[in-house]
Formats: structure tokens, sequence, C-alpha cells
């Protein structure tokens, strides 16, 4: 199996109430309704698989599980950075399929009922201060980071969760989310429903 190792920053919002209740439940509660989408997007600042560089790329997951996410039977889709070339584009079809192992694979193996596929799209990843944003092609979010009432300006966080991304997470809550793609669509805006962003790290 092939090398690979990537690292950067990540962000999410889903369609739970802020505080959502999986991460606090390690995930065994219930949702808010009687699913949660999440959407996710990761940027590599850091990585490559095999000899080919992943550096500057994006990548995002869609999530759908039922109302425990930890009795997986997830919809599962991803979508991965238009601007990769024919190599990159064929290392993170292996790192988001499964097929490389690590995380992903994770997630496939024990998560996952439904993989509705790899598509590619431009991705965006803005960063202002406790703001985040993207757009991904099929789904795009805006989120904002809790700050802390002590006045030093930085973000609420919470540790040792249990999170494809990191065991600490920001918690922000989210301006507006749109989906429309992978047979799923979502629309929320001015809610303040759940999202979180933090640096991440995997490898095979």
């Amino acid at each position: 199996m092939t090398s690979w190792s990537v690292s950067g920053e990540y962000m999410e919002s889903c369609n739970c109430d802020y505080l959502c209740p999986c991460i606090y439940t390690n995930p065994q509660g219930e949702v808010t309704h009687d699913h949660c989408i999440a959407l996710m997007v990761y940027r590599i600042d850091k990585g490559s698989y095999g000899d080919v560089s992943l550096v500057g790329l994006k990548f995002a997951l869609v999530i759908h599980s039922n109302k425990v996410m930890a009795d997986g039977d997830w919809i599962f889709a991803c979508i991965a950075d238009e601007d990769a070339d024919d190599a990159q584009r064929a290392a993170l079809t292996e790192i988001l399929s499964g097929r490389a192992g690590g995380r992903p694979a994770m997630i496939h193996d024990n998560l996952v009922g439904d993989f509705r596929g790899i598509a590619f799209a431009p991705i965006s990843f803005e960063m202002d201060g406790l703001d985040r944003a993207t757009d991904a092609g099929l789904f795009s979010f805006a989120i904002s980071g809790v700050a802390s009432r002590t006045g030093s300006g930085e973000v609420i966080s919470i540790d040792n969760v249990s999170h494809p991304a990191n065991s600490r997470l920001a918690l922000a809550r989210t301006r507006e989310l749109h989906l429309d793609g992978f047979d799923l669509k979502l629309d929320m805006s001015g809610m303040g429903n759940n999202g979180h962003f933090a640096p991440f790290a995997w490898s095979n």
C-alpha cells in the first residue's frame, strides 16, 4: 500500500442545533432532527501520496446519518479539488475511497452503507479571524467561531472528542448552509446551527 500523509485545516457545518449532540455523546446520542447532514472541508497544507505532492489541494466529505451517528449506515460522498492534476486526482481518489487506508478507510469500513462516489469541483477555503467559509461546488457554508467571554478573543473549544478531524474542536455557529448534490438537498440560513473548525492530520 502506498504511504501517504496529509495535514492542514478543516471546517464543518451540520444541520444539528448548536451544540451538536454527537460531539458530547461519543456519538451515541440522537441528533437534533430525524437525520444529520454534516459537510466537512479539508485544506492540505502539507502532504503527499507516495511521490505525489498534495500541497495546496482541498477535499470535502458529505455525511448523511440516521438518528444515531454511531449506528452507521451512512450515506457518504466526497468532493475532490478540481485543480488537481491527473496524478493528484488518482491519489485523492485512492485516499477518499478508503482503498489507501487511514481515517477514510475506517469511515468506509465501519460507518458507510451507501457510498455515492467522488465528484471533482473547485473548492474554496476562506479564513478570517474566527470566521470560516467554503464553496465546494455541490455545497457551501459559512460559520463563525464562538468567542470566549473572557475577553481573550479566542474561540471556545471542546477537548477529547471522538471526531475524524481532531480530538479538539473549536465551537462555531453556522450563518448559512446549502447542499444540492448526491441526491441530497439542504438549505439553512440564519439559524445558528452547529459548526466546528480545527487543524487536522491524517496518514495510513
